[in-house]
Order: structure tokens, then C-alpha cells, then sequence
């Protein structure tokens, strides 16, 4: 969950960063830009008032010949006019041009340079002749070398353009200035980014604690840890709000639990005397009923043993899961080799084998007596449903962190559905209804089990059978 708040945060942070940065960009780039051509455009209107005016014909003499007395402009104003046009270009490396209307040259540097008329070149000197002076030129990018910047001015004598003045800046240096301009937008961006990173992380870290504590708290009581709890503690006021209500609802989670364990603790223990007592009748019944009734006394008999045994399975069950054994390190080779010497005899008389591998020592941390009880329970669910002259098997394995105890019959088996149940209270399957039992045997097992620290898993074995696996953490030396 953090790492999705996390990256949505992150992802809002990007697209805000992009719709600040771009924009600035661009106008960073449109500045820089519109500097260099308000620097010709002063350039250019400088060389139009040095243009000397007299002797150029205006609009109004176009008709005129020229040749017929219209007098040239003085010479030694023209080759000052030139020269200074050149020292211009020498020093800033800007092509220039002053022409005439009808597109003779007054002066231009370098010499080789032609005015341009085409493209957007032409509409500048098209602009200038109109007596306008020409528009922005298209904006210059870092990945558009080959542009220029073309401007033109037109020269007015007498309220009519006479002349126009052109110049041709090359985008070489315009474009260093630009991506300079955006490396240190980026380098600011990027440490905004940085903060960012950081105020997002202490955010979601500030937000989700509230719920990495819930969702422990929630695993521990699904574990049966039933005395876990959230400390309100820092968070939004809604996360704690959720802790206290959380809190009320685990206490009254657990007052509901203990009652219903009391009464059925209590239920159980107050009808075991009632029921051996009529069982008790039941057998003075008998010696005084004739012989036909023998049937019928032996199925009263074996009703009551078996709500015997149910009342005995439910006192234990609620026995279990109101203990809360402190596990301690026990020999579970040791404690395993125990219980199949004691359950050997009932195996030898259903004519099943019963084996058991493991190390010299496997030390893990468990109850030892929940343990042997729910090991007891496995052992006898295995011997019940497994055919005779087949065999039990016990596997004590070492893991890493972890000390695992397998059961494994040869019984009829479970299928998929069954396994995602076995282990439920009074649930047995419809395949095995025949046999005795009250379906609480695999559950006080588990119960015991988690009480301890460990786990409970039931797995099929094939081509038939039942393996269910004792999982413990491992004690280390």
C-alpha cells in the first residue's frame, strides 16, 4: 500500500512539475528570443537613420528616370556607410543588408550574402517594404541549428519607404543561452523533485503507521493472539478513530469468545454427570430386559458413549482455546518418539505400522504439552482412517527457521473441497460419516497448535492418503 500512495503521490508531483516546467521553458525560450531581436531591430533602425536619403527616390518619383536629373547619394557617405556595415558584421557576426526598393544594394557584409526573398526572409523584406516593420520570426530551439533570425527595417523618406535594412543573426549562440536556461530549470525541477520525494515519503510514512499497526494487530487476533492492540498514535484523526474502534471491537470480540467458551465449557462439565448417570441406568435397565431387547440396549449404549465422547471433545476444545501456553524450547524428536511408543499397542491391534523418522534432535519452540495433545489427535485420526496392513509414518524435519513434524496415512483421503474444510468444528466428511467420531479432533489439534506458536497444514498424499504437517519456529542454540 505505501509503495502505491507512494507512487501516486509521486505521479501527481510529475504531472504538476511538467505543467510548471514546460510552459516556463518555452517562455524562458520566447524571452531569450525576443531580446536578440529587439537587439537587431535597434540595430537596424541605427543603419536606416544613417541611410543618407538624399538622392534616393521615393514612391512618389518612382514614374521619374532617374538618369533623366534624380542625383545619386554622396559617395563618401556610402563608403562610410559600407565600412561601418562591414566593422558590424566583423564584430557581432550578423549578416546585414541596406537595399533598395526596387532591390539594389546600397551596402551589405559579407559581400557574398544575397537578401533573401523566399520563405520567411522574404515576408520580413516584404513587411519592411510595406513600411512595417517585420514580425517575431518563428522561435528557436536547441534542436533547430539551421535556423536563423532574419529582421528586417525599412528606411522612410518622406513618409514613403525608400530603403530597407536586413539583418541575419545565426541561432548558435541564442541556443547555448537557451540550454542553459533549461539546465538550470531542470537542476531547479529536479531538486524540487528531491523535496518532493522526501515530503511524500514522510507523508505516506505519517499516513500509513496508524495502518501497518491495524493490519498487525488485525493479523495477531486472526492468529489468535486475542490480547493484541492498536496504540492510537500519530496518523490523520480518522486512522485513529478507526485504532479505537478497532480496540472496542477486539474487547468485545474476546468478552463474546470467553462467554461462549464458558458455556460451553460449563454446558459440556454439567451434562457429563447427568449422562453418566443414565448411562449408569441404562445398564441396571438391561440386566432386567429379556434377551430380544439385547439389540436395542447395545445401540442406547453406543449413542450414549459417543454423546459421551462429543461432551468430552468440546470440554476439550474449550479448554484449548482458553489456555495461553508460553512456548519454551522442546526436544520434538524426543517428545515424538514418546507418543508413537505410546500409541504403538492400538496400532498393532488395527494391524497398521507405525514409523517414525527423525534427526537425534530437533529442538523448537512449542507447548509441550499442546503439542503432544494435538499430536495425540493427528495420530488418532490417521489410525482410524487408515486400512489395516497399511502404515502410519512420522517425518521430523530440521528447516531453516523452522521445525516441521508430518503425519502421513494411507487412509481414503480428502479432496480439494475437503481440505479447504478439514479442520472446521464438527465437520467430517460425507465419505467417512460411518465412522466414529465427533469431528472436533483435527480442531482441538490446530487449536492447541496456534495456542503454542506453531501452525497446522493438511496436504493429500499420493495415490491416497492424508499428510498433515506440525510447523513450530525452530529453536536455535
Amino acid at each position: 500500500m505505501r509503495t502505491r500512495l507512494l507512487g501516486i503521490l509521486l505521479a501527481l508531483m510529475g504531472c504538476v512539475m511538467a505543467a510548471l516546467g514546460v510552459p516556463l521553458a518555452t517562455v524562458m525560450a520566447a524571452a531569450e528570443q525576443s531580446q536578440v531581436v529587439v537587439d537587431r531591430m535597434d540595430d537596424a533602425t541605427r543603419f536606416a537613420q544613417e541611410v543618407p536619403t538624399q538622392g534616393l527616390p521615393s514612391r512618389s518619383d518612382s514614374s521619374q528616370d532617374t538618369a533623366s536629373g534624380a542625383a545619386l547619394p554622396d559617395a563618401a557617405q556610402l563608403h562610410e556607410l559600407r565600412a561601418e556595415v562591414q566593422r558590424y558584421h566583423d564584430l557581432y557576426g550578423v549578416k546585414i543588408g541596406l537595399f533598395m526598393t526596387d532591390g539594389s544594394v546600397l551596402a551589405i557584409a559579407p559581400g557574398d550574402w544575397k537578401r533573401p526573398d523566399t520563405g520567411v526572409g522574404g515576408r520580413a523584406v516584404q513587411e519592411a517594404a510595406d513600411g512595417r516593420r517585420s514580425q517575431d520570426p518563428p522561435q528557436v530551439w536547441p534542436w533547430t541549428p539551421d535556423r536563423t533570425l532574419i529582421v528586417a527595417s525599412p528606411v522612410i523618406r518622406d513618409g514613403d519607404v525608400v530603403a530597407v535594412v536586413v539583418t541575419e543573426s545565426p541561432s548558435d549562440a541564442l541556443r547555448v543561452r537557451i540550454e542553459h536556461l533549461w539546465m538550470l530549470l531542470a537542476a531547479g525541477e529536479a531538486v524540487a523533485v528531491i523535496v518532493s520525494v522526501l515530503f511524500a515519503v514522510r507523508l505516506t510514512e505519517w499516513v500509513l503507521r496508524p495502518v501497518r499497526t491495524l493490519d498487525r494487530a488485525a493479523h495477531d487476533i486472526a492468529t489468535g493472539q486475542m490480547n493484541a492492540r492498536v496504540a492510537a498514535a500519530g496518523g490523520p484523526p480518522e486512522l485513529r478513530r478507526l485504532a479505537h474502534s478497532f480496540n472496542d471491537m477486539a474487547d468485545h470480540v474476546v468478552l463474546v469468545l470467553d462467554q461462549q467458551r464458558a458455556f460451553v465449557a460449563d454446558a459440556s462439565h454439567q451434562l457429563r454427570n447427568p449422562l453418566a448417570a443414565l448411562l449408569l441406568r441404562v445398564e441396571l435397565l438391561g440386566l432386567e430386559l429379556p434377551e430380544q431387547h439385547e439389540a436395542d440396549l447395545g445401540s442406547v449404549r453406543e449413542e450414549g458413549v459417543r454423546l459421551a465422547r462429543v461432551l468430552d471433545d468440546l470440554l476439550g476444545l474449550a479448554t484449548a482455546e482458553g489456555t495461553r501456553p508460553e512456548p519454551e524450547p522442546v526436544d520434538l524428536t524426543a517428545l515424538v518418539l514418546a507418543r508413537v511408543d505410546a500409541w504403538q499397542p492400538l496400532a498393532r491391534r488395527r494391524g497398521l505400522a507405525l514409523t517414525s523418522t527423525a534427526p537425534p534432535s530437533a529442538r523448537g519452540w512449542a507447548d509441550p504439552i499442546g503439542f503432544g495433545s494435538a499430536l495425540d489427535a493427528v495420530l488418532d485420526n490417521a489410525l482410524k482412517f487408515g486400512p489395516p496392513g497399511s502404515g502410519v509414518t512420522l517425518v521430523v524435519e530440521v528447516r531453516a527457521q523452522e521445525v516441521a513434524v508430518t503425519v502421513a496415512d494411507c487412509g481414503p483421503g480428502l479432496t480439494e473441497e475437503e481440505l479447504a474444510r478439514v479442520g472446521d468444528r464438527f465437520w467430517r466428511s460425507p465419505r467417512h460419516q460411518n465412522v466414529d467420531g465427533s469431528g472436533l479432533g483435527l480442531s482441538i489439534a490446530r487449536t492447541l497448535l496456534t495456542a503454542g506458536g506453531g501452525s497446522l497444514e493438511f496436504a493429500a498424499v499420493r495415490p491416497t492418503g492424508l499428510a498433515v504437517t506440525f510447523t513450530v519456529p525452530r529453536a536455535l542454540l
